[in-house]
């Protein structure tokens, strides 16, 4: 994620059908201690996190044959990639990238995000799931996008038609969860905040344009829904890009709830979210 412009917004989040919306969805979330010692594994170059991500999704319990490492031109480091096979070729997309820059450690942007792929992948292996989810940790999110650029570049058109939703997590942890709502598909926005409303769970939107490109915005070209989860407001932006990027500025609280969130969140889609030829709205290029 990049700087500045923001446009604070207040969800309203309807209780109309909650309880049959959310009923025997089921997830099981990992500990704050797990995602504790998976969070401080932020330290070191990309290489060194790519190595990480590897080991925690196998930890985590992605099979050799589900667990790849997509090679990006003109990166030295791959994407990540873990894939739960669903009942169905539908496809969820859960991305984040791992990559930062050099001022300060990158643990807020975005080893906040990437750091929770394996987790949420763990928290959905309980149960069989209709969606295949892809778990993807994005290379080069901060010199253009060059990892999820790729990832989408390489699928065959009828393959990018069976992405029911793409949800992006960039720079988590500042504070309680945030949307970014006008980069964000309606119906997945709706969605999460009804989550959020009846796990009794803080969520905010907060429009962040101009400040920068985030990994959806490669899907959005490709027309399929995506909605993106950061935290970042005006008073905590100043975090970005520069040594005060540091596990200090992490309240750990507040990413568990949004942990907890995403986790319900896969479980919510993956048992409502149907193709019913639900249109996205497309970005101008």
């Amino acid at each position: 994620m990049i700087n500045s412009g923001y446009v604070a917004l207040l969800f309203v989040a309807s209780t109309l059908h909650t309880g049959s919306l959310f009923a025997q969805v089921k997830y099981a979330p990992v500990s704050p201690e797990m995602v504790q010692q998976r969070l401080d594994l932020y330290k070191g170059n990309d290489a060194t996190r790519q190595a990480a991500l590897v080991t925690l999704f196998t930890e985590a319990g992605c099979k050799p044959g589900d667990l790849s490492e997509q090679l990006v031109p003109h990166r030295k480091q791959p994407n990540v990639i873990c894939t739960l096979p669903g009942s169905t070729p539908d496809v969820i997309v859960v991305g984040a990238h791992f990559d930062h820059v050099s001022e300060g450690d990158g643990i807020i942007d975005n080893w906040s995000g990437a750091s929770l792929l394996p987790s949420l992948f763990q928290s959905l292996i309980g149960s069989t799931r209709k969606h295949t989810f892809v778990f993807a940790a994005f290379t080069g999110e901060e010199e253009g996008l060059q990892g999820s650029a790729f990832y989408v570049k390489q699928l065959p058109k009828g393959q990018i038609s069976k992405i029911e939703a793409m949800i992006n997590m960039d720079s988590l942890g500042l504070g309680p969860t945030k949307v970014w709502v006008s980069q964000s598909d309606p119906l997945l926005v709706n969605r999460l905040g009804q989550l959020a409303h009846s796990m009794n769970l803080p969520i905010g939107g907060m429009n962040v344009d101009g400040f920068g490109d985030s990994d959806e915005e490669s899907f959005i070209r490709e027309k399929v829904c995506t909605i993106t989860i950061h935290s970042v407001t005006p008073e905590t932006s100043h975090v970005l890009h520069t040594s005060a990027d540091k596990p200090s500025a992490v309240r750990f609280n507040d990413y568990y709830d949004t942990y907890r969130l995403l986790a319900a969140y896969l479980a919510v889609l993956d048992a409502q979210l149907v193709p019913d030829g639900h249109s996205c709205k497309a970005k101008p290029i």
